[in-house]
């Protein structure tokens, strides 16, 4: 496998002309990328940082942001990105875990105020001064050097140092394209975090294998993503179901105007059958569902040629050679075709374990990641995720997968968004609360005609409903459970 800075080397330097990166601010062509990738390699060199150095930042998805992770890469230096929403305490905590030889941000933002950061912005001295040293030309990592070092932000459990090395990438990215059938006439818009694995992949690695021109989104607005889709031509985007969503329901949006898109690639949280097809008679384009995480990226999906049911109704089957199974939760034991069990994944995409030993020997089971997912397997390899092992909720001795009942409260029509915890009870031990986001008036008494009419077990029907105009949520646009949780407990 190529090393990530070899990885877009057929496409780098190659450019006519065109705006093939491009941010709010700037746009770039290949062969500008390339003067400017050396020129801040070399920066980065004259800064002290060698092979096997961090490097870390704090910034919005912006082409500086861009070109340090390549620099970073021809180095051989690890990329070490800081979400550019997080506070001060959190920042403090991810630099000194990584322990960067060099540190950047922007004004404004939390790492901007700590001793010794610099600025990374256009046009500033001190980014202008790192770009001005003689530049580094040829890359020095090797394949099983660490790549980036990833933070994670899940709504359960301990923040993790995610470790990844130039081989895994590679390997995952080379797939990927060939999965979705990308080319060098597609266009990403990228709004994800390029600090998020998903961000990542779809605004710099994926690109760099198919020569994708890449749009950055700094922030998310569903009306200028319209725009842009128009603007700039789009054709391909990976993001939470939010996103697409929320771009359905903008003012500006329409058929037409998300006419270029063909591909839309939905994750990152459960989605369900319904989103996928309706958001694939409302963009005109084809949506299918992926199932991956930072440690394991894009695992599965569906590919272009697959029966369209199947990208609706499951979150695909293998890419590549990774291997998946379904064990016990208890007995470790390995699960019948079709039964749920915690899904547990290897292959060449894995990550390298955590910067915590202790958190990469508690999440291993010899080779094999336990990916703390709850799933079924069918016997022609298609998977379904159901939901999270430690979001059980456990009422009377049942267990209750949220996904599932928030399956069923999406598919009423008032019902746009739901998340379902659970909240405490001193005869149950838990019950279950239903927090919407509702188009049209959703309580108690419809929700329970409406679980009975679908032949849900009572059990599972939801004994609180609370309607909240939108959810709290973490960087990636997923629903923030610990704060819903919060919340209803204060409504209690």
């Amino acid at each position: 496998m190529p090393t990530l800075d070899a990885l877009g080397s057929h496409v780098t330097g190659a450019g006519n002309g065109a705006a093939d990166i491009a941010d709010s601010q700037q746009r770039l062509d290949r062969r500008t990328e390339a003067r400017l990738v050396a020129a801040l390699a070399g920066g980065l060199r004259a800064a002290g940082v060698a092979r096997g150095d961090a490097v870390a930042w704090q910034l919005p998805n912006c082409i500086e942001a861009y070109l340090l992770f390549r620099a970073c890469w021809r180095l051989g230096a690890v990329a070490a990105p800081i979400h550019h929403l997080l506070g001060a305490s959190e920042v403090d905590r991810m630099l000194a875990s990584v322990d960067p030889k060099v540190a950047l941000s922007r004004q404004g933002l939390p790492a901007a105020d700590r001793s010794g950061v610099r600025l990374a912005e256009r046009d500033h001295p001190e980014w202008e001064a790192l770009c001005a040293a003689p530049p580094v030309d040829a890359g020095s990592a090797r394949g099983s050097d660490l790549a980036v070092a990833l933070f994670t932000s899940g709504s359960t459990g301990e923040p993790k140092v995610v470790l990844h090395s130039h081989r895994a990438l590679s390997y995952k990215a080379i797939s990927l394209v060939g999965a979705h059938g990308l080319s060098s006439a597609d266009t990403v818009l990228t709004p994800a975090p390029l600090s998020h694995i998903s961000g990542l992949m779809s605004g710099i690695l994926v690109p760099g294998v198919a020569g994708m021109r890449v749009v950055l989104m700094e922030r998310w607005d569903p009306e200028r993503a319209v725009d842009t889709v128009q603007r700039e031509g789009v054709t391909f985007m990976v993001g939470p179901p939010t996103f697409f969503s929320s771009m359905a329901g903008a003012a500006n949006f329409s058929r037409e105007a998300a006419a270029p898109i063909r591909l839309l690639s939905v994750g990152s949280m459960t989605v369900s059958p319904e989103f996928v097809a309706a958001t694939a008679e409302a963009f005109g384009a084809s949506v299918k569902r992926t199932y991956g995480s930072t440690e394991a990226p894009n695992v599965t999906t569906s590919t272009w040629n697959d029966p369209p049911e199947r990208a609706r109704e499951t979150d695909g089957r293998a890419v590549g050679s990774v291997e998946l199974r379904l064990i016990d939760p208890e007995t470790r034991r390995q699960v019948a075709a079709g039964e749920p069990g915690e899904l547990v994944v290897r292959g060449p995409e894995m990550f390298c374990g955590y910067a915590d030993p202790a958190q990469t020997a508690a999440s291993m089971t010899r080779s094999w990641f336990r990916t703390g997912d709850l799933a079924t397997l069918d016997e022609a390899g298609w998977l379904t995720i159901i939901g999270r092992l430690k979001q059980l909720i456990i009422r009377g001795g049942e267990n209750i997968v949220p996904a599932e009942v928030e399956r069923v409260l999406e598919a009423h029509p008032a019902v746009e968004q739901a998340v379902v915890v659970g909240y405490p009870d001193d005869r149950l031990g838990q019950k279950v609360a239903a927090c919407v986001v509702a188009r049209a008036p959703f309580d108690l008494e419809e929700c329970r005609s409406w679980f009975r009419s679908r032949g849900v077990a009572l059990f599972k029907t939801p004994e609180r409903v609370i309607a909240v105009d939108k959810f709290p949520v973490l960087g990636l646009g997923k629903p923030d459970r610990n704060a819903v949780a919060a919340l209803v407990s204060r409504e209690l």
